[in-house]
């Protein structure tokens, strides 16, 4: 392979704009059938970048890319924005219909997102078109980010959309526990993507799986997602399926992971409006400690467009249509959650499509002792709660075998228009007030 070094196409680390030479040797490369790009060491300032097939971006120990936080930098593109296509800013990295791209090496994404996070926050009006996300890739094929670290993304970290055969290996992604909006890594309607072996601390959801809204012209699913060997901070979710979830998303497998001072753990959510259907998931073996709330299944979620509207928050049932979404076949394996503070598991159907087939096996729950108030689930109607054991509404074909909930408050598992639960070979330990393992509503 052959080195394309920005510094020979006149890049300096000098503060100022790098961009036309790294685009020079980018489309070096190209026009000679691919090669590697190489950011030598040292601080590289730059606005948005564009790959091109067969080009890997390769950054060495001690390099930075740090990218203007200029709105006039970053060209206009047509792409993906919370689901829907419109027109936004192009990422800090971005590409469009490409093959065989690549960002790898030990060096550093510097996102510089601060003015980016106080435009969002104070004065939205200012902003001409949504954020930049820090690398986001749309409709590519064969896409590999290896080893080097990112910080202070403008908004979502990495973004890969309608893309095919992804990999994303032992990254470090680090945004401000506060950043708007900050996500770690969002596959969006891609198939074949592999997470592995990285370390995710950020302002919003570590890893989300999502799939286009119901204001997505073009539906196609997340699918054949696999998340290993990962360790997720401060998120507010540290795997979120949905809620952008209308293209279906299937065959998830999350396994090997430790999850820390995440507000939820494990956390599915969608609403009336945006049909679509989540299944075929297994997480197994992970390890949570301070997460609000381990487990949440919820088909009532209030936030987003008209989120907050009758047809979506109302408990009685509506006719099924494809408008419907629905959640089945998850599986819950071999999980231990340590100083939890809401409740255990928060799993909520929909009144006329109930959550099916959901199993938790060899799970052990210890509340916080000092657990605060909470809302495990942002739906209408639910008060905070605090030491709960597993609440269900709305849900089939559920079983609990061998689940251990310690320190809870009220019963263990508590159900309302539930049906065909089994609880098996599960214990309530050390509760300061034995209660009832399990109430049951109808």
């Amino acid at each position: 392979m052959f080195d394309y070094v920005i510094t020979d196409f006149g890049a300096q680390a000098d503060g100022s704009l790098a961009t036309a030479a790294i685009q020079k040797a980018i489309d070096a490369a190209t026009t000679n059938g691919g090669g590697r790009v190489v950011v030598p060491t040292g601080e590289f300032y730059t606005a948005a970048i564009i790959l091109k097939d067969n080009v890997e971006l390769h950054l060495t120990p001690g390099a930075i890319l740090k990218f203007s936080d200029n709105q006039a930098d970053y060209p206009v593109v047509t792409s993906r924005w919370e689901g829907v296509k419109r027109e936004v800013y192009a990422s800090c990295l971005y590409a469009e219909d490409a093959k065989n791209i690549a960002v790898t090496g030990f060096g550093l994404l510097n996102g510089n997102g601060a003015k980016w996070w106080d435009l969002q926050r104070n004065h939205i009006e200012d902003l001409t078109y949504p954020r930049p996300k820090l690398v986001s890739f749309d409709s590519c094929s064969h896409v590999t980010l290896k080893d080097f670290s990112i910080i202070d993304s403008p908004s979502w970290t990495i973004n890969p959309i309608l893309c095919e055969n992804v990999t994303v290996d032992n990254l470090n992604i680090k945004n401000p526990a506060d950043s708007p909006n900050t996500d770690g890594i969002d596959p969006e309607s891609c198939k074949n993507v592999r997470i592995a072996n990285c370390s995710i601390d950020v302002g919003d959801d570590c890893i989300a799986i999502k799939a286009g809204t119901e204001d997505t012209a073009k539906r196609v699913p997340c699918e054949n997602i696999t998340i290993t060997n990962c360790t997720m901070v401060h998120g507010h979710g540290a795997v979120v399926l949905g809620s952008e979830m209308s293209g279906d998303i299937r065959n998830v497998t999350i396994s090997n992971c430790v999850f820390q001072d995440t507000d939820r753990g494990v956390r599915l959510k969608s609403r009336r409006g945006r049909g679509g259907v989540v299944e075929d998931v297994r997480i197994d073996n992970i390890v949570m400690d301070r997460v609000m709330c381990p487990f949440i299944i919820n088909l009532y979620y209030f936030c987003g467009p008209r989120g907050k509207d009758k047809y979506v928050w109302d408990k009685n049932p509506y006719p099924i249509t494809e408008e419907t979404p629905m959640f089945r076949r998850i599986h819950f394996a071999n999980i231990t959650a340590r100083k939890v503070s809401a409740a255990a598991g928060f799993i909520y159907g929909l009144a006329e499509q109930f959550v099916d087939e959901v199993t938790f096996e060899n799970i052990s729950i210890s509340m916080a002792q000092d657990a605060q108030p909470g809302m495990p689930a942002m739906m209408s109607g639910l008060e905070p709660m605090a030491k709960h054991g597993f609440y269900l509404g709305f849900a089939k074909n559920i079983q609990f075998s061998r689940v251990t909930i310690e320190q809870h408050v009220g019963p263990a598992f508590y159900m309302e228009h539930c049906e065909e639960v089994e609880v098996l070979h599960c214990k309530s330990v050390n509760t300061d007030q034995p209660e009832e393992l399990v109430e049951s509503v109808q």
